[in-house]
């Protein structure tokens, strides 16, 4: 996948660890109301959902991997090929110039099999069916965490299960047996970060009861649920409810 390795893995493992908090967690951060400038306010739009829907399924994930769009706001520049990148602490580092080699060695071997084979056969083979990966990837993720009935939290509210519990379930059809259930067991992926992939569709049947209310599943069809969240879900703002909680931020697009 020319996927950083040990770089992913640190930040997805961050990810899990602070899922659902405004200021800690590493993907798909949404933005507040108060800090979208004029031209994201530009694309709360037909076209303009369009637009970032198109981005989000192309090159979506190189955004995030190279330039942290759409991840945790830090101070200095952060990507996931920087050793010094501050996504890591100094025991990671080495491991993630260890990914660099590893890319770069790979890369090589595509460019050499691109020389022996040409560059045409090898974007067939190789860079078409990567690009729908990737798509894949960012759509199936970004569902998971995008919902108006999923919050969000700033540091006065958010814990680890009030975050991992503020996850979504999709229903993908037949793609579900496909990609191993990833898409319809998300849930039970935060709430038990090592159980292997054979296991999370037994344990979300079992969670299910348990949780009640807490579960949260949405068996929309994934296009007409891809357009309704990029509609409806284009910042966050604190709850306006009778008991506000002002640490808890809802999904919204009424500018």
């Amino acid at each position: 996948m020319l996927t950083p390795y040990f770089s992913w893995k640190y930040s997805h493992r961050r990810h899990h660890s602070n899922v659902g908090s405004l200021e800690h967690d590493e993907s798909f951060v949404p933005k507040k109301k108060s800090s979208l400038n004029s031209v994201a306010r530009l694309l709360n739009n037909p076209p303009g959902r369009l637009f970032r829907l198109t981005i989000l399924c192309t090159i979506g994930w190189l955004l995030y991997i190279c330039f942290n769009v759409s991840g945790r706001k830090y101070e200095k520049f952060a990507n996931h090929f920087y050793p010094k990148s501050p996504i890591y602490n100094d025991r990671e580092r080495f491991q993630i110039l260890l990914t660099d080699i590893g890319l770069l060695v790979t890369s090589y071997g595509l460019y050499k099999l691109a020389l022996a084979q040409g560059f045409a056969w090898l974007v067939t083979i190789y860079f078409a069916p990567l690009v729908i990966v990737y798509g894949l990837l960012v759509v199936i993720t970004w569902l998971h965490h995008t919902h108006r009935s999923l919050p969000h939290y700033d540091s006065t509210e958010w814990n680890w299960l009030r975050g991992a519990l503020a996850t979504m379930d999709r229903d993908y059809g037949a793609l579900n047996t496909v990609l191993h259930h990833v898409t319809d067991t998300h849930v039970a992926h935060h709430l038990f970060v090592t159980i292997p992939h054979y296991h999370t569709l037994e344990a979300t049947k079992a969670i299910k009861p348990f949780l009640g209310d807490y579960y949260q599943f949405d068996d929309t069809p994934i296009i007409k649920a891809m357009w309704r969240e990029a509609t409806e879900c284009f910042f966050v703002e604190a709850d306006e409810g009778e008991d506000k909680s002002k640490g808890v931020y809802w999904f919204n697009n009424k500018m």
